[in-house]
């Protein structure tokens, strides 16, 4: 049996390759699992552009120097040496570009499993878990591609959405979303401008080119041009929620608010070859200049998810995310159009596309590797 997978040189994101390897034999307590479906978004390109100040490369190494990125989406079991995952189970979580993986199941319950494989027992645990789609309800069942591309981003965008209520915006009367045509950045202006008890104005940032998408979805109270900044009222309070990682928009939105940018939080790399690749944790909060207003810092969501699962028991943080990240799907389900893609060539170039920021904003991938 063989294994495709891609593999992207660590400091050279556009030096991508298809690899084709043997299967080695599973061991006791293993399963082998064919990757079905996956999504490819910005987000993809944010966890390689962090992966090694937060491990990402960890979770599926590959040989030095190279890394597979994470994807989300579904696997069926086509082997199994473990007595409570058997083969033909279909699960849903994180996955590399490739056909197969193969997982160590642990603390397999009707609903879930998760992963134990020694090389990501020091890795955020989030990724680590896989839902068993069996026991899910046939309705969410029909949504497997919507699932695969929206709910792992509309899910940061809800956790972002409720780290800043839990702060009570830090006082800010105004949110500015930078990358605004981002999907998790578009998911949480939805979440913020439909929220009746929030009167916070909803403030986005994009390119000239896609401010007529973004205005299309109904979610912002004002939308401007990264050469527009200037339009932003300096004379609110603000929080700047930053999907770009552009360090030159930060730059100019703290200079323009001043000491009103009451909070900044660094969430992603759509603009990753302006960020650079981020080595250490360090790298992640660090501007390159002093600014004016509140210091900016790394958004890691599993930290916020951490807090609530604390506060609120196991799996209550996960049924709020994946209800908020629902309700946006079903209001911007019309607007964005999916793509399904397969083949060496067609993923390289569809992958190209999004790591030089040149897919349309309406556009969604779904990529299948085939041996």
């Amino acid at each position: 049996m063989q294994i495709k997978e891609f593999w992207v040189n660590r400091k050279q994101f556009r030096d991508i390759k298809s690899v084709t390897i043997e299967a080695p034999p599973i061991a006791a307590g293993e399963v082998r699992v064919a990757v079905d479906r996956c999504a490819l978004t910005a987000n993809n390109i944010s966890y390689a552009v962090s992966g090694d100040a937060i491990g990402y490369w960890g979770y599926f190494p590959a040989s030095e120097g190279w890394g597979k990125i994470p994807v989300w989406g579904f696997a069926d079991v086509v082997e199994s040496q473990c007595d409570t995952v058997p083969v033909g189970e279909r699960i849903w979580g994180f996955f590399p570009m490739a056909s197969h993986l193969t997982l160590v199941p642990g603390k397999v319950t009707a609903a879930d499993l998760i992963d134990f494989a020694p090389h990501r027992s020091e890795l955020p645990a989030l990724y680590n878990k896989y839902q068993r789609t069996a026991a899910e309800p046939p309705m969410l069942r029909g949504f497997e591609d919507e699932r695969s591309l929206f709910f792992p981003l509309f899910a940061t965008s809800w956790i972002l959405y409720d780290y800043l209520i839990d702060n009570d915006f830090f006082g800010a009367q105004q949110v500015v979303i930078g990358s605004v045509s981002s999907k998790t950045a578009f998911g949480l202006a939805c979440m913020l401008h439909g929220d009746k008890k929030i009167s916070q104005k909803v403030v986005g940032l994009t390119s000239p080119r896609n401010v007529d998408f973004v205005k299309s979805l109904s979610c912002c109270d004002q939308v401007v041009t990264y050469a527009n900044i200037s339009a932003i009222d300096p004379n609110l309070r603000t929080a700047f929620v930053d999907m770009s990682g552009n360090p030159q928009v930060l730059a100019s939105v703290h200079r323009h608010v001043g000491e009103n940018v009451v909070e900044s939080c660094k969430v992603g790399a759509t603009h990753w070859e302006e960020s650079g690749v981020l080595s250490t944790e360090a790298d992640l909060s660090a501007p390159a200049v002093d600014l004016p207003g509140a210091k900016p810092r790394f958004f890691f969501a599993p930290k916020h998810f951490g807090k609530r699962e604390k506060e609120w028991g196991p799996g209550s943080v996960l049924m709020k995310a994946f209800g908020g990240a629902m309700k946006v799907v079903g209001e911007i389900k019309q607007k964005v159009k999916i793509e399904r893609v397969s083949g060496d060539d067609a993923i390289i170039g569809r992958y190209l596309e999004v790591l030089n920021n040149e897919l349309a904003p309406d556009t969604g991938l779904i990529i299948s590797v085939r041996v």
